[in-house]
């Protein structure tokens, strides 16, 4: 069966960058398993895997457009340090909330800290990046019933739940 949207699929993957840096793999774990076309992986990964089928094996490499998106310069901010609400040393790398211009939250890590300003990067890591993927289908979930188990997993995973059990 090939992959189309709303199909219940499992790959294995491992993800490099440009360098050739190991970023992120389900070598050794179960493999990563998702639903066909409803936003769970980057976009330009989902469109790759469609019309592949369990045993496939592929190497791609994926623009950061469609990716985490390019750099935005304009998402590199300095914030006067005491709008931070936080009692501790503020370091670089540390992670805060904030609020998008949008309205919505967004996460933002610190880049540089003065003793008056807090400079945060609100772009993903991977922004600007290209992705290299080494992906292998592992399965295509066909069966109704292990589809339906699977998407209830991947929503509502509680680890005191055995679905298998369940009436």
């Amino acid at each position: 069966m090939k992959v189309s949207k709303d199909k219940v699929v499992q790959i294995h993957y491992t993800l490099t960058d440009s360098n050739g840096i190991q970023l992120d793999s389900s070598e050794g774990k179960e493999p990563l398993e998702y639903i066909q076309g409803n936003n769970m992986l980057i976009s330009g990964l989902e469109a790759k895997i469609e019309g592949t089928e369990a045993g496939d094996k592929f190497t791609v490499t994926i623009p950061a457009k469609e990716a985490y998106g390019e750099y935005d310069d304009r998402l590199l901010l300095e914030v006067p340090r005491k709008q931070f609400d936080y009692d501790g040393d503020i370091e670089i790398g540390m992670p805060f909330q904030a609020m998008s211009p949008n309205g919505g939250m967004m996460i933002v890590h610190v880049v540089n800290v003065t003793e008056e300003n807090v400079t945060v990067d609100g772009n993903h890591e991977l922004a600007g990046k290209d992705l290299i993927y080494d992906v292998e289908v592992t399965e295509v979930i066909e069966d109704e019933a292990e589809k339906i188990k699977s998407m209830i997993e991947l929503h509502y995973s509680n680890p005191n739940v055995d679905i298998d059990k369940t009436e």
